[in-house]
């Protein structure tokens, strides 16, 4: 069974983008992102930090903008269309989930389709679907592809189940992966809560990528033996043994699974460190098509 060493393979991306930072801030181009952090929520919070961490360590440009939780719609949209004016700015990320107030969609499409690094626009949703190289795609489902790339998991002909329908994940990923090319042509097949005999349909995968958020909700009965399990998912459950009173898993349920698996992602260390390194990936490349030099 061979661990996806997530941590490690975002660790080589990440190299290759210092590589190119340096060479781009010699050409007088310096990548620049920023993080608009709405309210105090303390996961969303930890994750705008690790962002700003990894833009100083690459050496670029990095803006964290902090609001307060009942900042009004016209003024978190106002901050938007600054950023999408200012020409130091390359990348803009407005962390979500905002407070209920906040129409997400509304700011989402307020955003320069040229800085959205994350890749939610709609513009940049219509591209992935129509295979526009220009495309900026979500992060984690980037991620997932290049992991499978990076981990000589062969894509071509398999076929593939995305257990999750979601924007951010299950409907991009699949997208991706049905695509012409390198860590694509994949028969894909998308399952979700509502998928009839869904530990069937998810047996008959060749590569599993769970993206349902739900904690340890992939058993020993959904996959088959020798396939190749992605697991996106991201879940604190309580465990009294553990130093703070509770653990990270992910979507599958890894000690049961793991055995019967070719190839699975470790939760945590596996998708998560992907999500920032392709994060950092997207606004250099935002930065270098500004600069005219993509």
């Amino acid at each position: 069974m061979q661990l996806i060493d997530g941590k490690a393979i975002a660790q080589k991306i990440n190299s290759e983008s210092r590589q190119t930072v340096a060479w781009l801030t010699a050409q007088g181009h310096t990548p620049g992102l920023a993080v608009v952090l709405v309210g105090d929520d303390p996961a969303s919070r930890a994750y705008v930090r690790s962002k700003d961490a990894m833009c100083k360590e690459l050496g670029m440009y990095s803006v964290k903008k902090e609001l307060p939780a009942d900042v009004s719609q016209e003024t978190l949209l106002a901050l938007v269309r600054e950023l999408n004016a200012d020409p130091a700015i390359h990348g803009i990320l407005v962390q979500s989930p905002p407070p209920a107030h906040i129409d997400e969609r509304a700011v989402v499409e307020t955003i320069d389709p040229r800085k959205d690094v994350d890749g939610f626009h709609p513009v940049n949703v219509a591209k992935v679907a129509l295979g526009d190289a220009d495309a900026f795609v979500p992060c984690t489902p980037l991620g997932c592809q290049r992991l499978l790339i990076e981990s000589g998991i062969e894509t071509c002909g398999a076929h593939i189940v995305v257990l999750g329908r979601s924007m951010i994940v299950g409907k991009p990923l699949a997208l991706l992966l049905m695509q012409k090319g390198k860590g694509g042509d994949a028969t894909v097949t998308v399952a979700h809560s509502r998928t009839r005999d869904l530990a069937a349909v998810c047996r008959s995968a060749d590569i599993l990528i769970a993206a349902i958020g739900k904690p340890q909700f992939v058993r020993e009965n959904f996959v088959r033996d020798g396939a190749v399990v992605i697991d996106v998912g991201i879940n604190r459950i309580s465990d009294p043994t553990a130093k703070n009173g509770s653990r990270l898993v992910g979507d599958v349920a890894f000690d049961e699974v793991a055995p019967k698996c070719r190839a699975i992602t470790p939760v945590p260390g596996g998708v998560g460190p992907m999500t920032i390194a392709m994060l950092m990936a997207n606004t250099i490349t935002s930065c270098k098509r500004f600069a005219g030099l993509a």
